[in-house]
C-alpha cells in the first residue's frame, strides 16, 4: 500500500487543530485505543489495535471495531474540507468486509469521493497489519452533511 498522505499537500492549521480537537471528544475512539495518525484536505487516517476487548466469536477483530473508525476517518476527511464554524454527520454507510480482521492494528483511510455544497461522498478503506504485512479488509462508501 502506497502513501496517499506523503504527496498531500499540508492542511490548514486551523482545521487540523479543530479536528483534532473533536476526535480527543470522542470516547468511543479512546474506548477502542484508536488514534488520529495522519490528516490532509480531503482525507485522514485512523489506526486501532485490534485489543482483547475488540474481538468477536472467532477471535478476529470485530466488524464494529473495522465500521466505528473507517465511519470516524470518512467523516473527518469531509470536515477537512468544510469551513471553520461546520460539523459534519453521517447520513448514511455501506460497507463490504472483504476478509477477517487478522493482526495487530488496523488502518481505516477515509477521503472525499465529491464534496457537494448539501453532502459528502466519502469512501473509506481498512487494511489490517500483521507485522510488515497489510490486508485490505474492509471497504465503506457513504455520505455526510455538514452540519
Amino acid at each position: 500500500m502506497t502513501d496517499p498522505f506523503g504527496d498531500a499537500p499540508p492542511l490548514d492549521p486551523a482545521i487540523a487543530a479543530r479536528i483534532r480537537d473533536s476526535f480527543t471528544r470522542q470516547s468511543l475512539m479512546d474506548t477502542l485505543g484508536a488514534r488520529l495518525d495522519a490528516l490532509a484536505p480531503g482525507m485522514c487516517r485512523i489506526a486501532a489495535p485490534i485489543l482483547p476487548g475488540s474481538l468477536q466469536q472467532h477471535g478476529y477483530g470485530h466488524a464494529g471495531l473495522t465500521f466505528s473508525i473507517a465511519d470516524s476517518a470518512a467523516g473527518y476527511a469531509a470536515l477537512s474540507l468544510m469551513g471553520l464554524g461546520e460539523e459534519v454527520l453521517t447520513v448514511e454507510l455501506k460497507i463490504n468486509l472483504l476478509a477477517p480482521a487478522r493482526g495487530d492494528l488496523l488502518l481505516a483511510t477515509g477521503r472525499v469521493v465529491k464534496a457537494g455544497r448539501k453532502l459528502v461522498i466519502v469512501q473509506a478503506d481498512v487494511h489490517a497489519q500483521r507485522g510488515t504485512d497489510l490486508v485490505h479488509i474492509a471497504l465503506l462508501q457513504g455520505t455526510m452533511i455538514p452540519a
